[in-house]
C-alpha cells in the first residue's frame, strides 16, 4: 500500500494547468518587448538573449545530470530564466558576461537548493546582482543608444540612462537645466513608448504593460503583487519633495528603468513570492516602498532587481504571519478552553 501514494508537503492544493504551460504563456508576455529591443540594438540583443536561453538550458541539464536528477529543461523554466536575465542585461555587455550570469542563475541560485520550485530567490535577478557586484563597469556603463532615439533623451548626452542622468546630473552639465529637460512630456513620452536606452528588455513601458496585463488577465500573475508594488511606489514618490512637476516627475519614474518588467514578470513569480493572499499584497508593498528608498537614497540609479531579491529573503517570514487558519481550528480552540 504504501508504494501506491505519493506523499508531499503541504499544501496540497489543486490547481488546473501545467508549469510548462505557465512558463510558455510568461514567454509569449514577452515576445513584444523581445522583439521591440531587437529592432532597438539589432544583433546584440539578439545574440545576448541567445547566449543566456542557450546557456541556461545547456547548465540546468549538466547539473541535473550530475546531481542524478532528472533532466527538466523541457518545462521552459530555464528558457524563461535566460530570457529574464537577458532583459536584465545593457546591450553592450561583452557575450561572455551573459554566459556566466546564467550559470550562477540556474547553478547556485536555483539547482543548488533543490530546483525548480524549491530556490527561494528569483534566479534571473541573482544573476544580475551577482553581475553587477563583479563587474560593476560592465553593468552600469555598456549602454548603447537605441535606433529612432537616444541614450538619455538629450541630445549630447551618450554616456547616461535617465535613471543614472537624474541621480547625477552635475556630473554632465547644468544640473537644473537637466532635471528639468528629463521631466517634459516628449522625454516621458519616448519613455513610455521606448526610445531612450536602457536594459535590453526594460525600455518600452508600454509593451510590458500589454504583455503584463495579459499575464494578470490569464491568472498567470498576481494581481495582488501588482497592484501593492505600483500603489506603494506611486504614493511613496508623490510623498516625496522633488525639484520638478509631481505629476512628471512620477510619470518619469513609472516609465524608466525596470520598474514595469519587476512588477509584472519577476515579482509574481511564484516559487518566491508568498502563497497567502495578504502576504502577496505585504510584498508587493515592500517591494515598491524598497525601489523609491534605494532610487532616491541608494548607492544605484535603479532599485528594482534589489528590492525583489530583499522580498524575496522575507517571503516564508511573510508566509509564517500570515497564514490562514485551519479549517476547523478555531472550534478545536474553544474546546480546548471549555
Amino acid at each position: 500500500m504504501k508504494e501506491l501514494l505519493t506523499v508531499s508537503s503541504s499544501p496540497h492544493i489543486h490547481r488546473p494547468g501545467r508549469i510548462d504551460f505557465a512558463m510558455r504563456i510568461v514567454i509569449i508576455a514577452l515576445l513584444p518587448a523581445f522583439i521591440f529591443s531587437i529592432y532597438l540594438y539589432g544583433w546584440r540583443a539578439l545574440s545576448i538573449t541567445l547566449i543566456c536561453i542557450a546557456s541556461c538550458v545547456i547548465s540546468e541539464a549538466v547539473i541535473q545530470r550530475m546531481f542524478g536528477k532528472p533532466i527538466t529543461i523541457l518545462d521552459s523554466s530555464a528558457v524563461l530564466t535566460g530570457l529574464l536575465l537577458a532583459f536584465n542585461l545593457p546591450p553592450g555587455v561583452p557575450l561572455w558576461l551573459p554566459v556566466i550570469g546564467s550559470l550562477f542563475a540556474i547553478v547556485f541560485a536555483k539547482q543548488f537548493f533543490g530546483g525548480l520550485g524549491y530556490n527561494f530567490i528569483n534566479p534571473a535577478l541573482a544573476g544580475r546582482a551577482f553581475l553587477m557586484a563583479s563587474w560593476p563597469s560592465f553593468m552600469t556603463k555598456a549602454w548603447l543608444a537605441p535606433a529612432g532615439g537616444t541614450l538619455s533623451g538629450i541630445d549630447g548626452i551618450t554616456s547616461a540612462t535617465p535613471l543614472t542622468l537624474l541621480k547625477n546630473p552635475a556630473n554632465f552639465g547644468n544640473a537644473e537645466a537637466l532635471i528639468n529637460q528629463l521631466h517634459q512630456m516628449p522625454t516621458i513620452k519616448n519613455l513610455f513608448y521606448g526610445k531612450i536606452g536602457g536594459c535590453i528588455g526594460e525600455t518600452s513601458a508600454l509593451l510590458l504593460l500589454i504583455g503584463g496585463l495579459f499575464l494578470v488577465i490569464v491568472g498567470i500573475a498576481d494581481y495582488r503583487i501588482v497592484v501593492g508594488y505600483f500603489a506603494s511606489f506611486i504614493v511613496l514618490t508623490l510623498i516625496i519633495p522633488c525639484k520638478a512637476h509631481v505629476v512628471h516627475h512620477l510619470l518619469f519614474h513609472l516609465f524608466s528603468g525596470g520598474l514595469f518588467l519587476g512588477a509584472f514578470f519577476m515579482a509574481t513569480d511564484w516559487v518566491t513570492s508568498p502563497v497567502t493572499k495578504k502576504g502577496r499584497w505585504i510584498f508587493g508593498v515592500g517591494c515598491g516602498v524598497l525601489t523609491v528608498v534605494i532610487r532616491r537614497w541608494g548607492g544605484y540609479p535603479e532599485g528594482v532587481s534589489y528590492s525583489i531579491l530583499l522580498m524575496n529573503v522575507f517571503t516564508p517570514l511573510i508566509d509564517r504571519l500570515t497564514k490562514e487558519k485551519i479549517f476547523g481550528q478555531l472550534r478545536r480552540e474553544k474546546e480546548a478552553t471549555v
